[in-house]
């Protein structure tokens, strides 16, 4: 099968190719597993920390990706829920221990023994692939492939973000990057808290008027303030800035909820003007999101599903991951990136 294969850690300000196309084996599902003919795979920003060492893979090679909608292709052993043929979507869990009292509770996220899809294990930037049923959901029919690919990860860790702000319908929300998953965020917003407005900090123009395009009532640069004062904010870039600025525009009591896995060290030295009174003071608070558990997930999917709201993406084969993930590098986003195989 083809693939597009992870060797070691890259510089992408020096190297414009860091996966290589290569022809390997259709892996084979274990027990428990099934294995999947891979229809499309989002593109995101995890396989920039992945490739230039933030989230550093344990071993090499791999094959990234981790925003996954396929078909059973065939069944392990011990396989009860899935039949041949089924649709499914896998995110970037691909397993935990199932015992721990994170899994136990539903927060498979938190485990110790986490897997990650594309990173600890082979993932969809292939024609094929293995993973545990339990981390295989049924996508709904109302999603083509390539707009439920962007649904496992920036979608569901959206979802997960969204409700770790604590919002409330009529508070003032701010979103800090507006790309797969922040513009997801707005539409949720839109859905869910409908006299909720949304503020969104871009330092892109094109970012900014899709904020608008998609409801956001006020759009700015990174560094500007807000109209309001916001109860919440979600920060989905990879940057420091970001983060700090962030803390400026919340009100009293708001809280920031980062769902970056990693941040990118280029600007940390911004951290430096985190200053205790103005951005800290009166009780303002950061939370960080750990990765996606099965319920953010599927819980979306059902979200998403009767919202009948879908994601703008744009396509790309999959020997043009390189290209798609410098473009994602360089900043030139407009929705979610996504590559076809079939």
């Amino acid at each position: 099968m083809k693939a597009m294969v992870l060797d070691g850690v890259r510089d992408l300000r020096e190297e414009s190719e860091p996966l290589r196309l290569a022809d390997v084996e259709v892996p084979h599902p274990g027990e428990g597993e099934v294995l999947l003919k891979v229809h499309a795979c989002g593109v995101c920003h995890t396989e920039l920390d992945e490739i230039e060492g933030r989230t550093a893979p344990p071993s090499y090679p791999v094959i990234p990706g981790h925003e996954i909608v396929g078909t059973v292709e065939t069944r392990g052993e011990g396989v009860s829920s899935l039949e041949v043929g089924d649709r499914v979507g896998v995110g970037w869990i691909f397993s935990s221990c199932g015992s721990c009292e994170y899994c136990n509770s539903g927060n498979q996220n938190l485990c110790l023994e986490f897997k990650a899809t594309g990173r600890d294990a082979d993932g969809g930037y292939a024609e094929y692939m293995t993973v545990p049923e339990i981390s295989a959901h049924r996508v709904p029919d109302v999603f083509s492939d390539v707009e439920a690919a962007p649904l496992m990860c920036a979608g569901a860790i959206g979802y997960r973000s969204l409700r770790l702000t604590g919002i409330q319908n009529g508070q003032n929300l701010g979103l800090t990057g507006f790309g797969g998953s922040g513009h997801l965020v707005l539409k949720m917003v839109g859905y869910r808290y409908p006299d909720t407005d949304v503020y969104v900090f871009a330092r892109n123009p094109s970012e900014r008027q899709f904020a608008h395009e998609l409801g956001a009532v006020w759009a700015g640069d990174t560094a500007d303030t807000a109209p309001v004062g916001l109860h919440a904010i979600i920060d989905t870039t990879p940057a420091w800035k970001p983060v700090v600025e962030a803390m400026r525009n919340l009100r009293p009591g708001g809280r920031l909820v980062i769902n970056a896995i990693r941040k990118e060290s280029l600007d940390q030295d911004y951290l430096m003007r985190l200053d205790y009174a103005e951005h800290l003071w009166m009780e303002r608070e950061i939370k960080s999101v750990a990765n996606v558990a099965h319920g953010d997930i599927s819980g979306f999917l059902e979200l998403a599903a009767e919202m009948g709201s879908k994601p703008e993406t744009g396509e790309y084969a999959l020997e043009d991951a390189n290209r798609a993930l410098l473009e994602l590098k360089g900043g030139n986003v407009r929705g979610a990136k996504v590559l076809r195989m079939f």
